[in-house]
């Protein structure tokens, strides 16, 4: 389309035409005087920058709806205790006085759950 045509949609406000036109692709022409190169080329700058800032919206979109889903993965109940987990083996079971625990990962590093243990055993053999 001839620049002419481009600068009086962009001057009419009609910026869908103009899009469909190829106001993204114009570059100054010898057609137009430096003032409306310049208009044109900074209706172009703006829109090229309204594209940028709605990729990165989108993207901010995304990102928060992974986010969302991770903490919802996360925050999933787990099985219920009492009966071993037909995903967990009997062998990793523990039992203790009160029963069968699945096992877990340890809540203490190991050097503290150690240094527990001997203190509970401490305490196991004093009267």
């Amino acid at each position: 389309m001839a620049a002419r045509a481009l600068l009086r949609l962009v001057r009419g406000d009609d910026l869908d035409a103009a899009i469909e036109a190829g106001l993204a692709r114009f570059t100054p022409c010898a057609a137009l005087s430096n003032d409306e190169n310049a208009e044109l080329a900074a209706a172009r700058d703006r829109l090229l920058v309204a594209w940028a800032a709605r990729e990165r919206y989108l993207a901010r979109v995304a990102r928060l709806a992974r986010r969302a889903a991770a903490r919802k993965a996360a925050r999933a109940a787990p099985p219920a205790t009492g009966a071993p987990s037909a995903d967990l083996p009997a062998a990793s079971s523990t039992t203790t006085g009160a029963g069968t625990l699945p096992a877990s990962p340890p809540a203490l590093p190991a050097a503290a759950a150690a240094a527990l243990a001997r203190a509970r055993a401490r305490m196991a053999g004093k009267p």
